[in-house]
């Protein structure tokens, strides 16, 4: 029988240039790193090209990775990373002419209505509350893994994430935000 490789034996072959280790071991990364893209950038398209640069650059980078760390916060930085150099590009300044809306979920469906003012009410916070709450809450994790993201102590980020969820109840039902 055989079995399948560890993370750790992906890791080491994907270090000595094994693209299909690496494919393997990033692969299950690519949507965490989409969602944290889409979130830091309101593009899907730029989101999908900021994740295949945050690729590139994790295979070019992967010498520098700790032994031992997990792969999933190392890459989410790496993405982040990435979408902040985008942000900071001289194009992103240029006015953006708007995309055609791909049709809504019928507001009939039980708990669209709800999902859809939610989601407008994060899409209203500042970058970094929705890229916060976007990583705890959308891709799950920890407040470590978080201030590894985002460059910060955890209980900064912990007390950071709860000021962002204070804004979001806010913005999402103001009777709920003053308490």
């Amino acid at each position: 029988m055989v079995t399948a490789p560890s993370n750790a034996e992906l890791l080491e072959r994907s270090v000595a240039g094994d693209r299909i280790a690496f494919e393997r071991l990033f692969r299950p990364l690519y949507d965490d790193g989409f969602r944290l893209a889409v979130a830091m950038l309101a593009d899907a398209s730029l989101a999908e090209d900021a994740v295949q640069e945050a690729l590139l650059n994790a295979w070019r980078k992967l010498h520098t990775f700790r032994t031992g760390e997990d792969v999933r916060p190392w890459f989410l930085t790496i993405v982040a990373n990435q979408c902040r150099s985008l942000r900071r590009g001289r194009w992103w300044s240029v006015q953006r002419v708007a995309e055609v809306e791909a049709p809504s979920p019928s507001r009939h469906e039980p708990g669209t209505a709800d999902r859809l003012d939610l989601e407008a009410a994060l899409g209203r916070l500042p970058r970094r509350a929705r890229l916060l709450l976007v990583l705890r809450y959308y891709l799950d994790m920890s407040f470590e893994d978080i201030g590894a993201v985002v460059g910060a102590s955890p209980s900064a980020v912990k007390s950071s994430t709860h000021r962002a969820l204070v804004k979001l109840r806010a913005e999402w039902d103001p009777a709920e935000g003053a308490y």
